[in-house]
Protein backbone atom coordinates (compact mmCIF):
# COMPACT_ATOMS: atom_id res chain seq x y z
CA UNK A 1 0.00 0.00 0.00
CA UNK A 2 1.29 3.45 -0.92
CA UNK A 3 2.90 5.37 1.94
CA UNK A 4 1.02 8.55 1.09
CA UNK A 5 -2.37 7.16 2.17
CA UNK A 6 -3.62 8.59 5.46
CA UNK A 7 -6.95 6.77 5.27
CA UNK A 8 -6.04 3.21 4.31
CA UNK A 9 -9.43 1.56 4.39
CA UNK A 10 -7.83 -1.12 6.56
CA UNK A 11 -10.67 -1.26 9.07
CA UNK A 12 -8.51 -0.73 12.16
CA UNK A 13 -7.79 2.52 14.07
CA UNK A 14 -4.32 3.98 13.65
CA UNK A 15 -2.46 7.28 14.09
CA UNK A 16 -2.30 8.17 10.40
CA UNK A 17 -3.97 11.54 10.91
CA UNK A 18 -0.92 12.65 12.89
CA UNK A 19 1.11 12.33 9.68
CA UNK A 20 -1.21 14.42 7.51
CA UNK A 21 1.00 17.08 5.82
CA UNK A 22 0.25 20.81 6.25
CA UNK A 23 -2.54 22.18 4.06
CA UNK A 24 -2.00 24.09 0.82
CA UNK A 25 -1.39 27.80 1.53
CA UNK A 26 -4.83 28.69 0.16
CA UNK A 27 -6.50 26.23 2.56
CA UNK A 28 -4.57 27.17 5.70
CA UNK A 29 -6.87 28.46 8.45
CA UNK A 30 -6.00 30.08 11.79
CA UNK A 31 -9.13 30.00 13.93
CA UNK A 32 -9.05 30.03 17.72
CA UNK A 33 -9.29 29.48 20.61
CA UNK A 34 -8.99 25.73 20.16
CA UNK A 35 -11.87 23.62 21.43
CA UNK A 36 -11.58 20.32 23.28
CA UNK A 37 -11.50 17.07 21.26
CA UNK A 38 -14.89 15.49 20.57
CA UNK A 39 -16.35 12.40 22.17
CA UNK A 40 -15.72 8.97 20.69
CA UNK A 41 -17.91 7.38 18.04
CA UNK A 42 -21.54 7.06 19.09
CA UNK A 43 -23.96 4.12 18.57
CA UNK A 44 -25.04 5.57 15.23
CA UNK A 45 -21.58 4.96 13.81
CA UNK A 46 -21.44 1.48 15.33
CA UNK A 47 -24.70 0.59 13.61
CA UNK A 48 -23.38 1.89 10.30
CA UNK A 49 -20.14 -0.04 10.58
CA UNK A 50 -21.73 -3.30 11.61
CA UNK A 51 -21.78 -5.05 14.94
CA UNK A 52 -18.47 -4.52 16.77
CA UNK A 53 -17.07 -2.84 13.63
CA UNK A 54 -16.98 -6.12 11.71
CA UNK A 55 -17.66 -4.32 8.46
CA UNK A 56 -14.44 -2.40 8.92
CA UNK A 57 -12.47 -5.62 9.18
CA UNK A 58 -14.21 -7.32 6.24
CA UNK A 59 -14.65 -4.55 3.70
CA UNK A 60 -11.75 -3.04 1.79
CA UNK A 61 -12.62 0.12 -0.17
CA UNK A 62 -11.49 0.15 -3.77
CA UNK A 63 -8.33 1.91 -4.85
CA UNK A 64 -10.18 4.89 -6.34
CA UNK A 65 -12.27 5.28 -3.20
CA UNK A 66 -9.20 5.31 -0.95
CA UNK A 67 -7.31 7.72 -3.17
CA UNK A 68 -10.10 10.28 -3.43
CA UNK A 69 -10.76 10.21 0.32
CA UNK A 70 -7.09 10.97 0.84
CA UNK A 71 -7.15 13.67 -1.82
CA UNK A 72 -9.92 15.40 0.16
CA UNK A 73 -7.89 15.06 3.37
CA UNK A 74 -4.70 16.44 1.79
CA UNK A 75 -6.40 19.30 -0.05
CA UNK A 76 -8.84 20.17 2.77
CA UNK A 77 -11.75 19.96 0.38
CA UNK A 78 -15.25 18.48 0.82
CA UNK A 79 -15.87 15.06 -0.69
CA UNK A 80 -19.00 14.86 -2.86
CA UNK A 81 -20.06 11.20 -2.90
CA UNK A 82 -22.65 10.05 -5.42
CA UNK A 83 -24.16 6.65 -6.01
CA UNK A 84 -27.30 4.56 -5.76
CA UNK A 85 -29.19 4.31 -2.45
CA UNK A 86 -27.53 1.83 -0.12
CA UNK A 87 -24.17 1.83 -1.91
CA UNK A 88 -22.28 2.92 1.23
CA UNK A 89 -22.02 6.67 0.71
CA UNK A 90 -22.95 7.65 4.26
CA UNK A 91 -20.99 4.79 5.81
CA UNK A 92 -17.79 6.20 4.32
CA UNK A 93 -17.84 9.18 6.72
CA UNK A 94 -18.19 6.86 9.72
CA UNK A 95 -15.43 4.60 8.40
CA UNK A 96 -12.98 7.52 8.12
CA UNK A 97 -13.87 8.79 11.61
CA UNK A 98 -13.41 5.31 13.09
CA UNK A 99 -10.11 4.50 11.38
CA UNK A 100 -8.50 7.91 11.98
CA UNK A 101 -9.85 8.39 15.52
CA UNK A 102 -11.67 11.64 14.69
CA UNK A 103 -14.49 11.15 17.17
CA UNK A 104 -18.24 11.48 16.83
CA UNK A 105 -19.53 12.06 13.31
CA UNK A 106 -21.57 15.24 12.99
CA UNK A 107 -24.68 14.55 10.93
CA UNK A 108 -26.80 16.99 8.95
CA UNK A 109 -29.66 15.17 7.18
CA UNK A 110 -30.82 17.57 4.49
CA UNK A 111 -34.51 17.95 3.57
CA UNK A 112 -36.31 20.25 1.13
CA UNK A 113 -36.77 22.91 3.85
CA UNK A 114 -33.14 22.95 5.03
CA UNK A 115 -31.32 26.28 4.97
CA UNK A 116 -27.69 27.20 5.50
CA UNK A 117 -28.51 28.67 8.90
CA UNK A 118 -29.99 25.32 10.00
CA UNK A 119 -26.54 23.84 9.58
CA UNK A 120 -24.66 26.76 11.16
CA UNK A 121 -26.58 27.77 14.30
CA UNK A 122 -29.93 28.37 15.95
CA UNK A 123 -30.83 31.42 18.04
CA UNK A 124 -33.77 31.14 20.42
CA UNK A 125 -34.76 34.81 20.44
CA UNK A 126 -38.19 34.14 21.93
CA UNK A 127 -36.76 32.14 24.83
CA UNK A 128 -34.26 34.88 25.57
CA UNK A 129 -36.93 37.58 25.51
CA UNK A 130 -39.11 35.59 27.90
CA UNK A 131 -36.23 35.09 30.34
CA UNK A 132 -35.32 38.79 30.22
CA UNK A 133 -38.92 39.70 30.98
CA UNK A 134 -38.96 37.29 33.91
CA UNK A 135 -35.67 38.72 35.22
CA UNK A 136 -36.95 42.28 35.03
CA UNK A 137 -40.05 41.23 36.94
CA UNK A 138 -37.92 39.56 39.62
CA UNK A 139 -38.00 42.47 42.15
CA UNK A 140 -41.78 42.33 42.28
CA UNK A 141 -41.68 38.55 42.56
CA UNK A 142 -39.17 38.78 45.42
CA UNK A 143 -41.47 41.10 47.34
CA UNK A 144 -44.23 38.51 47.04
CA UNK A 145 -41.91 35.79 48.39
CA UNK A 146 -41.39 33.84 45.14
CA UNK A 147 -38.02 32.19 44.53
CA UNK A 148 -35.90 34.19 42.03
CA UNK A 149 -34.87 32.51 38.76
CA UNK A 150 -31.58 32.88 36.86
CA UNK A 151 -30.85 36.44 35.84
CA UNK A 152 -29.41 36.55 32.30
CA UNK A 153 -28.64 40.24 32.71
CA UNK A 154 -25.82 39.28 35.11
CA UNK A 155 -23.88 37.56 32.30
CA UNK A 156 -21.73 39.14 29.56
CA UNK A 157 -23.85 39.97 26.53
CA UNK A 158 -27.00 39.65 28.66
CA UNK A 159 -26.60 35.87 28.64
CA UNK A 160 -27.17 35.56 24.90
CA UNK A 161 -24.85 32.55 24.65
CA UNK A 162 -27.37 30.40 26.50
CA UNK A 163 -29.79 30.84 23.60
CA UNK A 164 -27.42 29.99 20.74
CA UNK A 165 -26.68 26.44 19.69
CA UNK A 166 -24.31 25.65 16.84
CA UNK A 167 -25.58 23.24 14.20
CA UNK A 168 -23.58 20.32 12.78
CA UNK A 169 -21.84 22.46 10.13
CA UNK A 170 -21.19 25.25 12.63
CA UNK A 171 -19.70 22.75 15.10
CA UNK A 172 -17.52 21.18 12.40
CA UNK A 173 -16.03 24.62 11.70
CA UNK A 174 -15.01 25.25 15.31
CA UNK A 175 -11.23 25.66 15.67
CA UNK A 176 -9.90 22.19 16.51
CA UNK A 177 -6.46 20.63 16.39
CA UNK A 178 -7.77 17.71 14.31
CA UNK A 179 -10.47 17.77 11.64
CA UNK A 180 -14.03 16.87 12.57
CA UNK A 181 -16.04 14.57 10.32
CA UNK A 182 -19.29 16.03 9.00
CA UNK A 183 -21.84 14.06 7.00
CA UNK A 184 -24.20 16.24 4.95
CA UNK A 185 -26.62 13.55 3.87
CA UNK A 186 -28.68 13.70 0.66
CA UNK A 187 -27.79 17.22 -0.42
CA UNK A 188 -29.75 16.61 -3.62
CA UNK A 189 -32.96 16.71 -1.53
CA UNK A 190 -32.35 20.37 -0.65
CA UNK A 191 -33.96 23.53 -1.90
CA UNK A 192 -32.31 24.83 -5.05
CA UNK A 193 -30.55 27.63 -3.14
CA UNK A 194 -28.72 25.59 -0.48
CA UNK A 195 -25.81 24.32 -2.63
CA UNK A 196 -25.05 27.90 -3.69
CA UNK A 197 -25.41 29.17 -0.12
CA UNK A 198 -22.77 26.68 1.01
CA UNK A 199 -20.12 28.03 -1.35
CA UNK A 200 -18.70 30.83 0.77
CA UNK A 201 -18.67 28.83 4.00
CA UNK A 202 -16.87 25.90 2.38
CA UNK A 203 -14.35 28.21 0.73
CA UNK A 204 -13.60 30.47 3.69
CA UNK A 205 -13.92 27.90 6.48
CA UNK A 206 -15.75 30.40 8.66
CA UNK A 207 -19.08 32.09 9.33
CA UNK A 208 -20.43 34.95 11.41
CA UNK A 209 -23.14 35.08 14.05
CA UNK A 210 -24.66 38.58 13.71
CA UNK A 211 -26.34 38.38 17.12
CA UNK A 212 -22.88 38.04 18.73
CA UNK A 213 -21.11 40.47 16.40
CA UNK A 214 -23.37 43.27 17.61
CA UNK A 215 -22.21 42.64 21.17
CA UNK A 216 -18.50 42.16 20.39
CA UNK A 217 -17.55 45.51 21.96
CA UNK A 218 -19.00 44.65 25.36
CA UNK A 219 -18.72 40.86 25.21
CA UNK A 220 -15.88 39.82 22.87
CA UNK A 221 -16.01 36.20 24.05
CA UNK A 222 -19.30 34.38 24.53
CA UNK A 223 -19.88 30.75 25.40
CA UNK A 224 -22.46 28.95 23.25
CA UNK A 225 -23.64 25.35 23.01
CA UNK A 226 -22.22 23.11 20.28
CA UNK A 227 -23.94 20.26 18.45
CA UNK A 228 -21.98 17.95 20.77
CA UNK A 229 -23.73 19.49 23.78
CA UNK A 230 -20.52 21.16 25.03
CA UNK A 231 -19.95 24.83 25.89
CA UNK A 232 -17.52 26.47 23.46
CA UNK A 233 -16.16 30.00 23.17
CA UNK A 234 -16.96 32.19 20.17
CA UNK A 235 -14.75 35.26 19.78
CA UNK A 236 -16.03 38.50 18.22
CA UNK A 237 -19.08 36.73 16.83
CA UNK A 238 -17.05 34.72 14.33
CA UNK A 239 -16.39 30.99 14.05
CA UNK A 240 -13.31 30.08 12.02
CA UNK A 241 -11.80 26.62 11.71
CA UNK A 242 -8.19 25.65 12.39
CA UNK A 243 -8.21 22.16 10.85
CA UNK A 244 -10.66 22.13 7.96
CA UNK A 245 -13.24 19.39 8.62
CA UNK A 246 -13.55 16.24 6.56
CA UNK A 247 -16.94 16.90 4.96
CA UNK A 248 -18.85 14.21 3.09
CA UNK A 249 -21.69 15.50 0.91
CA UNK A 250 -23.84 12.63 -0.34
CA UNK A 251 -26.20 12.59 -3.31
CA UNK A 252 -28.38 9.92 -4.87
CA UNK A 253 -28.05 11.70 -8.20
CA UNK A 254 -31.55 13.17 -8.24
CA UNK A 255 -30.28 16.56 -9.41
CA UNK A 256 -27.22 18.33 -10.77
CA UNK A 257 -25.20 20.75 -8.67
CA UNK A 258 -23.86 24.16 -9.73
CA UNK A 259 -20.37 24.24 -11.21
CA UNK A 260 -18.98 26.50 -8.43
CA UNK A 261 -19.87 23.86 -5.83
CA UNK A 262 -18.39 21.05 -7.93
CA UNK A 263 -15.18 23.08 -8.29
CA UNK A 264 -14.81 23.22 -4.50
CA UNK A 265 -15.30 19.48 -4.00
CA UNK A 266 -13.55 16.22 -4.73
CA UNK A 267 -16.05 13.99 -6.55
CA UNK A 268 -16.28 10.28 -5.76
CA UNK A 269 -18.84 8.03 -7.44
CA UNK A 270 -19.51 4.73 -5.69
CA UNK A 271 -20.81 2.10 -8.13
CA UNK A 272 -23.57 -0.38 -7.34
CA UNK A 273 -22.03 -2.98 -4.98
CA UNK A 274 -20.91 -6.19 -6.68
CA UNK A 275 -21.20 -9.65 -5.16
CA UNK A 276 -17.86 -9.46 -3.35
CA UNK A 277 -18.71 -6.17 -1.69
CA UNK A 278 -22.21 -7.31 -0.76
CA UNK A 279 -20.76 -10.45 0.77
CA UNK A 280 -18.43 -8.32 2.93
CA UNK A 281 -21.37 -6.20 4.10
CA UNK A 282 -23.39 -9.31 4.95
CA UNK A 283 -20.52 -10.75 6.99
CA UNK A 284 -20.21 -7.45 8.84
CA UNK A 285 -23.81 -7.45 9.98
CA UNK A 286 -24.59 -11.16 10.24
CA UNK A 287 -21.26 -12.75 11.16
CA UNK A 288 -18.76 -15.14 9.64
CA UNK A 289 -20.24 -17.61 7.19
CA UNK A 290 -23.35 -15.52 6.59
CA UNK A 291 -22.40 -14.61 3.01
CA UNK A 292 -22.03 -18.27 2.11
CA UNK A 293 -25.19 -19.29 3.98
CA UNK A 294 -27.30 -16.64 2.24
CA UNK A 295 -25.58 -16.71 -1.13
CA UNK A 296 -28.88 -17.48 -2.87
CA UNK A 297 -30.45 -14.33 -1.38
CA UNK A 298 -27.47 -12.24 -2.51
CA UNK A 299 -27.75 -13.69 -6.01
CA UNK A 300 -31.47 -12.87 -6.04
CA UNK A 301 -30.67 -9.30 -5.03
CA UNK A 302 -28.18 -8.98 -7.90
CA UNK A 303 -30.54 -10.57 -10.42
CA UNK A 304 -32.34 -7.52 -11.76
CA UNK A 305 -33.46 -5.96 -14.99
CA UNK A 306 -31.32 -3.16 -16.44
CA UNK A 307 -32.23 0.09 -14.74
CA UNK A 308 -33.82 -1.52 -11.67
CA UNK A 309 -32.95 0.26 -8.42
CA UNK A 310 -32.50 -1.64 -5.16
CA UNK A 311 -30.98 -0.57 -1.84
CA UNK A 312 -28.67 -2.76 0.23
CA UNK A 313 -31.05 -2.28 3.16
CA UNK A 314 -33.53 -4.46 1.26
CA UNK A 315 -31.00 -7.28 1.15
CA UNK A 316 -30.32 -6.93 4.88
CA UNK A 317 -34.05 -7.02 5.65
CA UNK A 318 -34.53 -10.19 3.63
CA UNK A 319 -31.59 -11.95 5.29
CA UNK A 320 -32.61 -10.86 8.79
CA UNK A 321 -36.15 -12.12 8.30
CA UNK A 322 -34.87 -15.41 6.88
CA UNK A 323 -32.48 -15.76 9.81
CA UNK A 324 -35.04 -15.03 12.51
CA UNK A 325 -38.02 -16.88 11.05
CA UNK A 326 -36.07 -20.15 10.85
CA UNK A 327 -37.84 -21.48 7.74
CA UNK A 328 -36.75 -25.04 7.10
CA UNK A 329 -39.33 -27.31 5.42
CA UNK A 330 -40.51 -27.12 1.83
CA UNK A 331 -43.64 -25.07 2.54
CA UNK A 332 -41.66 -22.54 4.55
CA UNK A 333 -39.06 -22.33 1.77
CA UNK A 334 -41.79 -21.16 -0.59
CA UNK A 335 -42.77 -18.50 1.99
CA UNK A 336 -39.15 -17.40 2.21
CA UNK A 337 -38.84 -17.04 -1.55
CA UNK A 338 -42.08 -15.10 -1.83
CA UNK A 339 -41.29 -12.67 0.99
CA UNK A 340 -37.73 -12.24 -0.22
CA UNK A 341 -39.04 -11.24 -3.63
CA UNK A 342 -41.41 -8.71 -2.02
CA UNK A 343 -38.75 -7.25 0.28
CA UNK A 344 -36.33 -6.84 -2.61
CA UNK A 345 -38.80 -5.38 -5.08
CA UNK A 346 -37.07 -2.67 -7.20
CA UNK A 347 -37.62 0.76 -5.69
CA UNK A 348 -38.64 2.28 -9.01
CA UNK A 349 -41.56 -0.12 -9.34
CA UNK A 350 -44.81 0.44 -7.48
CA UNK A 351 -46.62 -2.63 -8.79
Amino acid sequence: MSDWLIYRGAGAPHDGIEHLPPPPPWRDFDGGPLVAPPAALDPSSERRLGVQHREASHHRPGETERELVNAALYLRRPLLVTGAPGSGKSTLAHSVAYELGLGRVLGWPVVSRSTLRDGLYDYDAIGRLQDLQIARAAPAAAESGAAPGPDPTDEPGLGIGRYIRLGPLGTALLPAARPRVLLVDELDKSDIDLPNDLLNVLEEGEFRIPELERLAGSAPEVEVLSDDGARVTVRDGRVRCRAFPFIVLTSNGERDFPAPLLRRCIHLHIPVPDKERLAAMVRAHFGEGAAERYEAVIDRFLDREPGDVRAVDQLFNAIHLTQRAGWTDEDEEETRRRLTAELMRPLDRTR
